[in-house]
């Protein structure tokens, strides 16, 4: 009766450190990921779905503020496009084992990067 309970804590605590702009879905996955069993495939795709509303919502209310950059968005988003699809083949094509590494290199990397000083 309680199997549900420990994935919806952690879902619902990513959905709120979401909201501060921490980055949610990557502490989604890793939780899903090294407690909670699901191999790394499904948590991707848990994750996807996590972060689709999620960037909708604040795609919206920036469009509403007034806060996108219209000629960079134009030119950002075919590289979007086209990374996304690289990024869903190497997860379809390439051996799990074979991701882990690089992920977990990039994890501690992102890690380390928030705690260097930003450069002004």
């Amino acid at each position: 009766m309680t199997d549900w309970l420990l994935p919806f804590l952690c879902g619902l605590g990513a959905s709120v450190i979401s909201a501060w702009g921490v980055g949610g879905g990557t502490l989604l996955l890793l939780v899903m990921t090294l407690f909670l069993g699901v191999d790394q495939r499904t948590a991707q795709g848990i994750n996807l779905l996590f972060f689709l509303p999620t960037a909708l919502s604040a795609l919206v209310c920036h469009w509403r503020g007034g806060y996108l950059d219209k000629p960079t968005l134009k030119s950002a988003v075919p590289w979007a496009v086209l990374a996304a699809a690289l990024g869903a083949w190497a997860a379809t094509a390439l051996d799990v084992d074979l991701l882990r590494k690089p992920f977990g290199v990039y994890l501690l990397l992102s890690g380390v990067s928030l705690l260097l000083p930003a450069k002004k």
